[in-house]
């Protein structure tokens, strides 16, 4: 009797202990975290602006309200040319911008997002994260302060609204012509007075006058912000914006300071908004474009003598920034082989099957 009630009570006590010694570790609770973000763009451009929005919601979700970011729009806490200065002083945690707007302090800032003629958005991604492109770019990012994250692509944009159509590249002469980043270069050696000129501001330069031409993303933003209301002319293909990526900048201290659950929460809710946001303009531009047409927009396609001399003075100007800036070189030497492999792979795929789809009525 004694040994059965000794049994009885040692394996209670082996199965007390068992759930003791099988039960999780406790864990203390990730700290709270508050960041606040700013965008290049305004809240009207649900698109681009929206990348950030999500990012911020994802971040929230993945941390159970822990880690919270407010989203700013351009003008809010520092106006869009401040950007680079305030997430490398510390002003704000991060900021979500298209790289180019930044050339002005380095050329190899334009590389981070889009260059004439250069890789469309699958070629831009795959550079990023299978070839050498994220590590260049931060490698250089980190003197101002800073690291990125890819998180967004337009795809290819159009190439703008002119008052009158553009029947030969001597068009270009003279042209003012609002144009984002550093595409202003090219269209300079074109002839055109480039206009740096936010996209809050380009309705009202287009309509006074101001510019004779402007160019922002696509039918989608276009129709936004109205510009088939004083520009009848619709031009394509965005030659200077093949796959143009935006990026999510963060203060190199703040993000050093996050816990490495933390870090990798950052670093996957980005890229989960890189995919959203071209995903957005992919589903949304057909039938914006089909409005646009509709409603009196004429579409046209760049006479070939212009796609011609902007793509020869393109390779000339990178060849000109090469012998000058170093750092320049040593990431568009990388970015540059890279284009040459993927258009000779994609010339057989993507350009194959696009070329053929697109000319059946389906």
């Amino acid at each position: 009797m004694q040994r059965r009630n000794f049994l009885a009570k040692s394996a209670a006590g082996a199965a007390a202990g068992g759930a003791i010694l099988g039960a999780p570790a406790v864990i203390g609770q990730s700290p709270n975290v508050r960041w606040r973000l700013t965008s290049g763009f305004p809240k009207s451009l649900d698109t681009i602006y929206g990348a950030a929005e999500v990012f911020a919601q994802q971040v929230s979700k993945m941390t159970g309200g822990r880690f919270q970011i407010s989203v700013h729009a351009a003008g809010e806490l520092v106006p869009m040319p401040g950007l680079v200065d305030a997430v490398q002083n510390g002003t704000v945690e991060a900021g979500h911008t298209a790289p180019y707007y930044y050339f002005g302090k380095n050329d190899a800032f334009a590389l981070g997002c889009a260059i004439p003629f250069g890789l469309n958005s699958r070629q831009m991604t795959a550079w990023m994260y299978e070839g050498n492109g994220l590590k260049l770019m931060r490698e250089f990012y980190s003197g101002y302060g800073f690291t990125s994250f890819p998180m967004g692509n337009t795809g290819a944009q159009m190439g703008g609204w002119y008052r009158k159509e553009i029947k030969s590249a001597a068009d270009f002469n003279g042209l003012k012509f609002r144009v984002g980043g550093f595409a202003g270069r090219v269209c300079q050696r074109l002839g055109a007075v480039p206009q740096n000129i936010a996209g809050g501001e380009i309705y009202q330069a287009l309509e006074k006058g101001t510019i004779d031409a402007c160019e922002w993303v696509g039918p989608y933003d276009d129709q936004k912000l109205g510009f088939n209301k004083v520009a009848p002319h619709y031009y394509y293909p965005g030659w200077w914006e093949g796959g143009p990526q935006l990026d999510l900048y963060v203060n190199q201290k703040a993000f050093d300071a996050l816990t490495p659950e933390y870090k990798a929460i950052v670093e996957n809710a980005a890229a989960f908004a890189h995919t959203e946001m071209q995903a957005r303009y992919d589903a949304r531009n057909p039938a914006a474009l089909k409005q646009l047409v509709a409603g009196g927009t004429k579409l046209h396609r760049f006479p070939k003598d212009l796609m011609d001399k902007a793509f020869k003075e393109s390779m000339d100007l990178y060849a000109d920034i090469s012998s000058k800036n170093p750092t320049w070189k040593k990431i568009y030497d990388d970015y540059s082989a890279f284009r040459r492999e993927a258009n000779q792979w994609f010339r057989f795929t993507e350009a194959g099957f696009d070329d053929f789809m697109q000319a059946q009525r389906l």
